[in-house]
């Protein structure tokens, strides 16, 4: 079976030309955190962005600053439209601040740039005041897990048990490697999200308590399969974002071979 997958990624690592589209009929999408190429101006990211022929972009800071007067915010927009890339968030992005007016800026900057949600990193005494903006705005806000090292949401766990009276417009971004080093089953977890699970960040580990130790994605301990098969069981329709953290001056190679495998997991499952 892992031959098999291992052969359609490889399919799936050069997409027809023309074509970017990384819907499943399932339901749930590839794409790319604009994070994995943080080192590259925005053009230059854009242009690395399409070689790996997704349609789909989580959009970092750096790509497109906190500062940006709105004339250049539309540049920006219009450079990631034309280039066919649609931006389905934007982070992460620290909400950990209690200053309201900062916290209102964060939500303007996601509406200025149309990022339907925000990937965020808030702490337990800011998320109430970040829950009714993200009413008030109509932006979800996706709680990212980072890990044992973060005092706030280090796993899916803990995001779950804050939110989970909360407005629905507030869930989680469960990365997979930070959520594994912090010990969930992340398989599991993505079964007790439920509609809470609002995005995903992915990558892979070669020892799944090392956050050195991540690697292409295949080339680990990620149960992808599982993973892809549990997100189809459950009906998720948001985006899984690969998140390439190594190699950040020359990232591509890897990027474009994990995409590969991801595509070719979510080709044999469809299969």
């Amino acid at each position: 079976m892992i031959q098999a997958f291992g052969a359609l990624a490889a399919a799936a690592a050069s997409p027809p030309a023309g074509s970017s589209e990384t819907k499943s009929e399932s339901g749930f999408k590839l794409g790319i955190c604009s994070y994995s190429v943080r080192e590259f101006q925005r053009h230059l990211a854009i242009s690395m962005i399409q070689q790996l022929g997704v349609s789909y972009v989580s959009v970092k800071e750096v790509h497109l600053p906190f500062t940006s007067t709105p004339p250049e915010i539309a540049r920006a927009r219009n450079d990631f439209q034309k280039a066919g890339l649609t931006i389905v968030s934007g982070g992460n992005i620290d909400l950990t601040k209690e200053d309201p007016a900062f916290l209102r800026r964060m939500f303007e900057y996601a509406r200025a740039c149309a990022m339907p949600l925000i990937v965020a990193a808030p702490t337990h005494k800011t998320l109430p005041a970040v829950e009714k903006l993200a009413r008030e705005f109509d932006i979800k806000v996706a709680i990212h897990t980072h890990g044992p090292e973060d005092p706030n949401f280090p796993t899916p766990q803990v995001v779950l048990k804050a939110v989970k009276d909360l407005d629905p417009r507030v869930g989680l971004c469960m990365d997979v490697g930070h959520s594994m080093r912090g010990g969930a089953d992340v398989v599991e977890e993505i079964a007790n999200a439920g509609s809470r699970l609002l995005d995903m960040h992915f990558k892979d580990l070669k020892n799944r308590n090392e956050r050195e130790s991540q690697c292409d994605v295949g080339e680990g301990v990620m149960p992808v399969v599982a993973i892809f098969k549990q997100l189809r069981k459950t009906g998720y329709r948001g985006c899984v974002n690969l998140e390439y953290e190594i190699h950040s001056d020359n990232p591509l190679p890897g990027m474009l071979h994990s995409m590969g495998y991801m595509k070719g997991v979510q080709a044999g499952l469809e299969a």
